[in-house]
């Protein structure tokens, strides 16, 4: 009888259980769905966010780096330039200086070739004293030109440079190709290499 009961009960519930699912089923799935599409939506939505942060750093990172770049290669070029200055600097701070001597070395040449050389002679003693005077002046100021890389042109007979030498005429010469230098007017200079002074040279035409 007891069993019989339990069997009714338990049949009853079954049935209870049986007719009250669907609908709590239903339910249950949509609360469930429901609950997981808000969690999926709120995953894409943070995804999303941090990509977007991850190319925005990009982006910057990579704009950074640009600008580091930029201003390294600025600072070594303003670097070499400074270097390249003080160089020249050092090698051509004593240009003026130079000029200014030049002058004193033309006056020098001008008056060693004024003496005629017939009159140099143990005859004249003074005259040769001077003339030895002269020459030993020369000689020792061509030295120190030398000495600080100041290198004098005299083109008789060579090409004719524009980047180095002035042509103040240019005439037929017999025997001579046309644009070499026939005249030697004042000779020039080289200060490392940069001419200093142009020499005043007449060139040979073609006749």
């Amino acid at each position: 009888m007891a069993n019989l009961c339990i069997r009714s009960l338990s049949l009853g519930a079954l049935r209870n259980v049986v007719r009250l699912s669907p609908r709590r089923l239903c339910t249950a799935t949509q609360q469930k769905n429901g609950h997981g599409s808000e969690e999926a939506s709120a995953e894409q939505s943070a995804a999303e966010k941090f990509q977007a942060e991850k190319t925005q750093l990009e982006d910057q990172l990579k704009e950074m780096t640009d600008k580091y770049k930029r201003a390294l290669a600025d600072t070594e070029n303003l670097r070499t330039r400074s270097q390249r200055m003080i160089q020249e600097a050092k090698l051509y701070g004593i240009q003026g200086f130079c000029e200014d001597l030049l002058e004193v070395a033309d006056i020098l040449e001008k008056a060693k070739e004024s003496v005629p050389e017939g009159e140099v002679t143990s005859q004249n003693p003074h005259l040769k004293n001077l003339y030895d005077g002269l020459v030993m002046t020369e000689v020792q100021i061509q030295k120190v030109f030398a000495k600080h890389s100041l290198v004098k042109l005299n083109p008789y007979g060579l090409k004719f440079d524009p980047y180095e030498h002035e042509a103040l005429f240019h005439a037929p010469a017999e025997g001579k190709e046309p644009g070499t230098v026939t005249a030697v007017t004042k000779v020039g200079y080289k200060l490392h290499g940069r001419t200093l002074r142009p020499a005043l040279v007449g060139v040979a035409k073609a006749s």
